[in-house]
Protein backbone atom coordinates (compact mmCIF):
# COMPACT_ATOMS: atom_id res chain seq x y z
CA UNK A 1 0.00 0.00 0.00
CA UNK A 2 2.77 2.49 1.02
CA UNK A 3 3.80 2.39 -2.44
CA UNK A 4 0.77 3.22 -3.99
CA UNK A 5 0.29 6.29 -2.16
CA UNK A 6 4.19 6.77 -3.05
CA UNK A 7 3.13 6.75 -6.72
CA UNK A 8 -0.06 9.36 -6.20
CA UNK A 9 2.61 11.86 -4.64
CA UNK A 10 4.75 10.97 -7.34
CA UNK A 11 1.58 11.53 -9.72
CA UNK A 12 0.85 15.11 -7.93
CA UNK A 13 4.64 16.14 -8.00
CA UNK A 14 4.60 15.59 -11.69
CA UNK A 15 1.87 18.12 -12.23
CA UNK A 16 2.68 20.40 -9.93
CA UNK A 17 6.27 20.78 -11.29
CA UNK A 18 5.06 21.05 -14.82
CA UNK A 19 2.85 23.53 -13.57
CA UNK A 20 5.28 25.63 -12.25
CA UNK A 21 8.58 25.06 -14.54
CA UNK A 22 6.42 25.09 -18.31
CA UNK A 23 5.25 28.73 -17.52
CA UNK A 24 8.77 29.62 -16.71
CA UNK A 25 10.56 27.56 -19.78
CA UNK A 26 8.06 29.64 -22.04
CA UNK A 27 8.94 33.33 -20.51
CA UNK A 28 12.72 32.19 -20.90
CA UNK A 29 12.40 30.87 -24.55
CA UNK A 30 10.96 33.78 -25.75
CA UNK A 31 13.31 36.49 -23.74
CA UNK A 32 16.61 34.37 -23.75
CA UNK A 33 16.55 32.79 -27.31
CA UNK A 34 17.63 36.38 -29.09
CA UNK A 35 21.07 35.99 -27.01
CA UNK A 36 21.07 32.54 -25.88
CA UNK A 37 21.41 30.88 -29.06
CA UNK A 38 21.85 27.19 -27.70
CA UNK A 39 19.15 27.94 -24.91
CA UNK A 40 22.10 27.00 -22.12
CA UNK A 41 19.80 29.06 -20.05
CA UNK A 42 16.44 27.34 -20.57
CA UNK A 43 18.10 24.16 -20.37
CA UNK A 44 19.28 25.22 -17.04
CA UNK A 45 15.54 25.65 -15.83
CA UNK A 46 14.44 22.24 -17.33
CA UNK A 47 17.41 20.43 -16.04
CA UNK A 48 16.26 21.89 -12.58
CA UNK A 49 12.39 20.55 -13.32
CA UNK A 50 13.31 17.32 -14.43
CA UNK A 51 16.31 16.56 -11.26
CA UNK A 52 13.08 17.60 -8.61
CA UNK A 53 11.72 14.63 -9.30
CA UNK A 54 14.65 12.84 -7.86
CA UNK A 55 15.16 15.36 -5.54
CA UNK A 56 12.34 14.92 -4.40
CA UNK A 57 11.10 11.65 -4.16
CA UNK A 58 11.19 9.20 -1.11
CA UNK A 59 12.49 6.60 -2.79
CA UNK A 60 15.09 7.24 -5.24
CA UNK A 61 18.51 9.02 -4.51
CA UNK A 62 20.85 9.12 -7.39
CA UNK A 63 24.99 9.43 -7.04
CA UNK A 64 26.34 10.70 -10.01
CA UNK A 65 30.60 10.31 -10.09
CA UNK A 66 32.67 11.57 -13.04
CA UNK A 67 31.80 14.83 -13.35
CA UNK A 68 35.90 15.37 -13.26
CA UNK A 69 35.74 13.73 -16.57
CA UNK A 70 33.86 16.50 -18.30
CA UNK A 71 35.50 19.44 -20.19
CA UNK A 72 32.46 21.81 -20.37
CA UNK A 73 33.77 23.91 -22.99
CA UNK A 74 33.42 21.03 -25.34
CA UNK A 75 30.61 19.66 -27.32
CA UNK A 76 30.14 15.46 -26.64
CA UNK A 77 28.78 12.57 -28.43
CA UNK A 78 27.08 11.63 -25.32
CA UNK A 79 25.77 8.21 -24.85
CA UNK A 80 24.30 6.13 -22.39
CA UNK A 81 22.90 2.70 -21.47
CA UNK A 82 18.69 2.88 -21.17
CA UNK A 83 17.26 0.70 -18.27
CA UNK A 84 14.02 3.18 -17.69
CA UNK A 85 12.24 5.99 -18.16
CA UNK A 86 13.33 7.50 -14.96
CA UNK A 87 17.24 7.39 -16.96
CA UNK A 88 16.03 10.90 -18.59
CA UNK A 89 15.66 13.16 -15.26
CA UNK A 90 18.32 11.07 -13.77
CA UNK A 91 20.55 12.02 -16.84
CA UNK A 92 19.64 15.86 -16.20
CA UNK A 93 21.95 15.20 -13.18
CA UNK A 94 24.72 15.47 -14.70
CA UNK A 95 24.14 19.57 -14.97
CA UNK A 96 25.90 19.07 -18.56
CA UNK A 97 24.10 21.23 -21.27
CA UNK A 98 22.99 18.93 -24.20
CA UNK A 99 20.32 18.32 -26.73
CA UNK A 100 18.64 15.10 -26.81
CA UNK A 101 17.59 12.93 -29.05
CA UNK A 102 14.25 11.51 -28.30
CA UNK A 103 11.37 10.06 -30.37
CA UNK A 104 9.23 12.08 -32.15
CA UNK A 105 5.78 10.59 -29.86
CA UNK A 106 7.68 11.96 -26.91
CA UNK A 107 7.07 15.79 -27.90
CA UNK A 108 3.65 15.18 -27.75
CA UNK A 109 3.22 14.89 -24.03
CA UNK A 110 1.69 17.36 -22.54
CA UNK A 111 4.20 19.91 -20.45
CA UNK A 112 7.43 17.69 -20.43
CA UNK A 113 6.56 16.97 -24.74
CA UNK A 114 6.09 21.00 -25.25
CA UNK A 115 9.19 21.30 -23.07
CA UNK A 116 11.37 19.26 -25.66
CA UNK A 117 10.38 21.49 -28.45
CA UNK A 118 11.06 24.61 -26.67
CA UNK A 119 14.01 23.47 -25.93
CA UNK A 120 14.54 22.64 -29.23
CA UNK A 121 15.96 19.11 -28.70
CA UNK A 122 16.16 16.77 -31.74
CA UNK A 123 13.26 14.79 -32.99
CA UNK A 124 13.36 11.46 -34.35
CA UNK A 125 10.85 9.02 -35.95
CA UNK A 126 12.56 5.29 -37.01
CA UNK A 127 10.09 4.99 -38.94
CA UNK A 128 11.02 7.90 -41.35
CA UNK A 129 14.19 7.86 -43.65
CA UNK A 130 13.74 11.56 -44.03
CA UNK A 131 13.47 11.92 -40.02
CA UNK A 132 16.57 9.88 -39.19
CA UNK A 133 18.72 12.38 -42.30
CA UNK A 134 17.16 15.34 -40.52
CA UNK A 135 18.10 14.32 -37.70
CA UNK A 136 21.67 13.55 -38.06
CA UNK A 137 21.68 17.38 -39.74
CA UNK A 138 20.16 18.54 -36.71
CA UNK A 139 22.62 16.62 -34.35
CA UNK A 140 25.71 17.80 -36.67
CA UNK A 141 24.22 21.58 -36.46
CA UNK A 142 24.28 21.09 -32.64
CA UNK A 143 27.55 20.00 -32.38
CA UNK A 144 29.17 22.56 -34.72
CA UNK A 145 27.08 25.21 -33.02
CA UNK A 146 28.78 23.96 -29.40
CA UNK A 147 26.15 21.65 -28.13
CA UNK A 148 26.47 18.04 -27.34
CA UNK A 149 24.55 15.62 -27.90
CA UNK A 150 22.59 12.82 -26.33
CA UNK A 151 21.83 9.68 -27.47
CA UNK A 152 20.77 5.94 -26.09
CA UNK A 153 22.00 3.79 -28.55
CA UNK A 154 20.42 0.51 -27.66
CA UNK A 155 17.33 2.84 -29.08
CA UNK A 156 14.45 1.47 -26.25
CA UNK A 157 14.98 0.62 -22.68
CA UNK A 158 16.51 -3.00 -21.89
CA UNK A 159 13.44 -5.12 -20.32
CA UNK A 160 16.03 -6.92 -18.40
CA UNK A 161 18.73 -4.35 -17.05
CA UNK A 162 21.20 -6.11 -19.17
CA UNK A 163 22.92 -4.37 -22.37
CA UNK A 164 21.33 -4.62 -25.78
CA UNK A 165 22.88 -4.23 -29.13
CA UNK A 166 23.96 -0.63 -30.11
CA UNK A 167 22.05 1.48 -33.25
CA UNK A 168 24.94 2.94 -35.16
CA UNK A 169 23.58 6.80 -35.88
CA UNK A 170 25.49 8.38 -32.30
CA UNK A 171 28.65 7.02 -33.59
CA UNK A 172 28.33 8.24 -37.46
CA UNK A 173 27.74 11.67 -35.95
CA UNK A 174 30.70 11.59 -34.44
CA UNK A 175 32.64 9.87 -36.67
CA UNK A 176 31.55 12.68 -39.19
CA UNK A 177 31.59 15.78 -37.11
CA UNK A 178 35.44 14.27 -35.26
CA UNK A 179 33.71 14.71 -32.15
CA UNK A 180 34.86 12.58 -28.81
CA UNK A 181 32.52 10.48 -27.23
CA UNK A 182 31.23 10.57 -23.58
CA UNK A 183 30.43 7.36 -22.25
CA UNK A 184 27.83 7.40 -19.56
CA UNK A 185 26.63 4.46 -17.42
CA UNK A 186 23.33 4.03 -15.49
CA UNK A 187 22.31 1.33 -13.21
CA UNK A 188 19.67 1.12 -10.76
CA UNK A 189 16.69 3.04 -12.45
CA UNK A 190 15.46 -0.60 -13.81
CA UNK A 191 15.10 -1.67 -10.21
CA UNK A 192 13.12 1.66 -9.57
CA UNK A 193 10.35 1.67 -11.85
CA UNK A 194 9.14 -0.79 -13.40
CA UNK A 195 8.70 -1.24 -16.96
CA UNK A 196 5.00 -0.56 -17.53
CA UNK A 197 3.34 1.20 -15.01
CA UNK A 198 3.59 3.94 -12.36
CA UNK A 199 4.03 1.89 -9.17
CA UNK A 200 7.43 2.34 -7.62
CA UNK A 201 8.93 -1.11 -6.73
CA UNK A 202 11.03 -0.34 -4.23
CA UNK A 203 13.84 2.14 -2.78
CA UNK A 204 16.73 2.85 -4.61
CA UNK A 205 20.10 4.46 -5.63
CA UNK A 206 20.66 4.83 -9.03
CA UNK A 207 24.20 5.19 -9.51
CA UNK A 208 25.57 7.49 -12.78
CA UNK A 209 29.31 7.03 -13.91
CA UNK A 210 30.63 9.22 -16.33
CA UNK A 211 33.93 8.03 -18.13
CA UNK A 212 36.93 9.57 -19.58
CA UNK A 213 36.00 10.52 -23.16
CA UNK A 214 36.84 8.55 -25.89
CA UNK A 215 39.36 11.36 -28.15
CA UNK A 216 38.21 11.14 -31.75
CA UNK A 217 41.77 10.47 -32.26
CA UNK A 218 41.49 7.49 -31.09
CA UNK A 219 38.69 5.87 -33.22
CA UNK A 220 39.00 7.69 -36.62
CA UNK A 221 40.11 4.90 -38.22
CA UNK A 222 37.74 2.65 -37.26
CA UNK A 223 34.50 1.02 -39.02
CA UNK A 224 31.11 2.77 -37.60
CA UNK A 225 30.12 -0.85 -36.57
CA UNK A 226 33.64 -1.71 -34.92
CA UNK A 227 33.76 1.71 -33.11
CA UNK A 228 30.05 0.93 -31.59
CA UNK A 229 31.22 -2.34 -30.68
CA UNK A 230 34.17 -0.77 -28.94
CA UNK A 231 32.04 1.92 -26.84
CA UNK A 232 29.50 -0.82 -26.18
CA UNK A 233 32.40 -2.62 -24.43
CA UNK A 234 33.50 -0.07 -22.59
CA UNK A 235 30.12 0.41 -21.37
CA UNK A 236 29.54 -3.10 -20.49
CA UNK A 237 32.67 -3.77 -18.69
CA UNK A 238 32.10 -0.57 -16.25
CA UNK A 239 28.60 -1.69 -16.18
CA UNK A 240 30.06 -5.21 -14.60
CA UNK A 241 32.27 -3.19 -12.21
CA UNK A 242 30.16 -0.82 -10.96
CA UNK A 243 27.24 -4.24 -10.03
CA UNK A 244 30.30 -6.50 -8.55
CA UNK A 245 31.40 -3.47 -6.11
CA UNK A 246 27.73 -2.15 -5.53
CA UNK A 247 28.35 1.04 -7.34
Amino acid sequence: MYYYFVAFYLIILFFTASFIFFPLALVLRFTTFWFDRRLAILHLLSTCWASCYTWLSPLWSVTVSGRENVDRKKAYMMVSNHQSMLDIPVIYRIFLHFKWVSKASLFKIPFIGWNLWLNRHIKLDRSSMQSQRKMLRDCARNIQNGSSVMIFPEGTRSRTGELRAFKEGAFLIAMQQKTDILPIVLDGSAQALPEKGFIPKRKQNICVNILPPVPYETFKDMGIRQLSEHIRTIIAEELARMRNSGK
